[in-house]
């Protein structure tokens, strides 16, 4: 046979992984599934209890928007890849009453004069504390908790509340604190004798970063939290946005899963498997050569999904660009992956165990994932990138590019996986240009390459951060960013593993 003819051999096509629904009914997407049957979890159905902070504008905005999903809203076009959206109650078996289960309401001005404070570390830190405080506030005075919190910005938050946003010269606040970021590091690394430079330098450990930054700063309180612009409630000629249906669709879906349970799992799953996807991220406010954080994103087969924090060390190399763990570190963050796996599954431990990341796994790391587990579990590593665009690419001979599920196996280790591509199901492509495949490799242990993309297609499909048909990445890596950021956005004690729905 000739090298020809084994490569094409060598090419497949990997199932759509089907989602289970109500009644254990299975589809393809999560919206018709939504739409037919209602969510997979059930077990806590009742009302759904969301708390608002945001100025009066923002809650009244919120209010409107809840009263609206109430009913039927036409889908953008008959084309197969909108879909209508039937009301809520109709689509997840719950009541949302558009009446505020908890309500706080911010002073405009004040939020204004905060987040167009000249320094910036300043600006962001207090603009966060006016809704961390308030709602730390209403949870020691209140004996019933919210489900979730909606935090409603307005556009200012939105567009000065990010790390290389500028505000206009003429639009700043003059700021109190005078300090710059090299004379903090001095006084964080040596505390001043008075306090008040101390307490100027404090903020300079904190990320320029809103939606980090809250999120962080409640990480501890066990509220979970839900970041709105004002504009997605009620669109303005100034911002592109998606079809009212795509947005209620969108933004009820993570409603459901933050306040009462996963809408949808995957469906024909092998049992006793275990992903995890390793979370890096360089820390610039850190001294003493521990120059990034770590952290570890758990995913039970079913979708579930949890954040183990690691250890803040010198993670990081300039020489070569990337991460990496030492034996000690590598053995503690998978530790306690395993055992919470055990807790969940009556002492039991995992059959198999996925380690996904974006490079390839040193020797002395592998040591101390392979220490953590027992003899019984197959645990293996797998290196996930974008291939580069002009690594590899396939046409077709149609005006669509080649089917989500396209794959090429180049040996038993490594392959090419197309998360996106024609879709049949939505009749189109949902994308700019060609598609580029992922870039796939077992680098350590032992397992079917087909194997390994047939779960990596199964994760693209339970991000219940939206109600799309599927992401390009596995829900493994897709927020590795999102939550390193919030792991570096301050001095943080340390966090219990939480739910996932604590970080998106």
């Amino acid at each position: 046979m000739n090298i020809l003819a084994e490569q094409v051999l060598s090419l497949l096509h990997i199932d759509e992984p089907k989602l289970q629904f109500r009644f254990n009914q299975r589809m393809e997407h999560p919206k018709d599934g939504l739409f037919l049957f209602g969510p997979y979890d059930t077990k806590n159905a009742g009302n759904i209890r969301a708390g608002v902070i945001g100025t009066k504008d923002g809650i009244q905005k919120l209010e409107n928007w809840v009263k609206k999903i109430q009913s039927y809203i036409e889908p953008a076009s008959s084309k197969p890849n909108h879909t209508a959206f039937p009301g809520f109650e109709a689509a997840f078996g719950v009541k949302w009453d558009s009446k505020p289960w908890a309500k706080i309401q911010i002073d405009e001005t004040k939020l204004r004069s905060a987040i167009t404070l000249a320094n910036r570390h300043e600006a962001i830190y207090s603009t966060v504390q006016l809704f961390v405080k308030p709602i730390i506030e209403h949870l020691s005075e209140e004996a019933e908790r919210p489900d979730v919190w909606f935090v409603i910005i307005p556009e200012m938050v939105y567009l000065w509340g990010r790390s290389q946003s500028v505000v206009p010269l003429q639009d700043r606040t003059e700021s109190s604190n005078k300090m710059k970021k090299s004379e903090a590091k001095e006084w964080i690394n040596e505390p001043s004798l008075f306090e008040h430079l101390n307490e100027q330098a404090k903020i300079f450990q904190y990320k320029r970063d809103f939606r980090a930054l809250l999120k962080a700063e409640l990480l501890n309180k066990g509220q979970v939290t839900q970041i709105v612009r004002e504009t997605t409630l009620e669109p303005s000629s100034s911002r592109s946005l998606q079809d009212d249906a795509t947005v209620a669709w969108n933004l009820c879906s993570t409603t459901f899963f933050k306040a009462v349970g996963q809408p949808w799992k995957l469906a024909n799953v092998r049992s006793g498997v275990c992903y995890v996807g390793l979370v890096f991220k360089k820390n610039n406010t850190e001294l003493q050569g521990k120059n990034a954080c770590c952290a570890a994103q758990m995913f039970l087969n079913s979708g579930e999904g949890f954040v183990f924090k690691g250890a803040l060390g010198p993670w990081y190399s300039e020489t070569d660009h990337q991460f990496h763990l030492n034996k000690q570190e590598s053995f503690n963050l998978i530790e306690k992956v395993v055992d919470a796996y055990k807790k969940s599954h009556n002492g039991e431990s995992p059959k198999e165990l996925f380690i996904h990341g974006k490079t390839r796994f040193d020797d002395e790391e592998w040591e101390g994932f392979k220490s953590a587990v027992d003899s019984n579990t197959n645990i293996v590593g797998v290196r996930i990138v974008p291939a580069s665009g002009g690594a590899l690419k396939l046409y077709t001979q149609n005006s669509y590019p080649v089917v989500r599920g396209t794959a090429y196996i180049v040996h038993e280790h490594k392959g090419y996986l197309w998360t996106n591509g024609f879709i049949p199901r939505l009749q189109t492509y949902p994308g700019p240009e060609t598609p580029n495949p992922l870039n796939i490799e077992i680098c350590k242990g032992e397992s079917e390459i087909k194997t390994v993309m047939q779960d990596i297609m199964g994760l693209t499909k339970i991000n219940f951060n939206t109600c799309k048909f599927a992401d390009g990445l596995p829900v493994t890596l897709k927020f590795a960013d999102a939550v390193g950021d919030i792991l570096t956005a301050g001095p943080l004690a340390d966090i219990p593993p939480l739910p996932f729905k604590h970080y998106i």
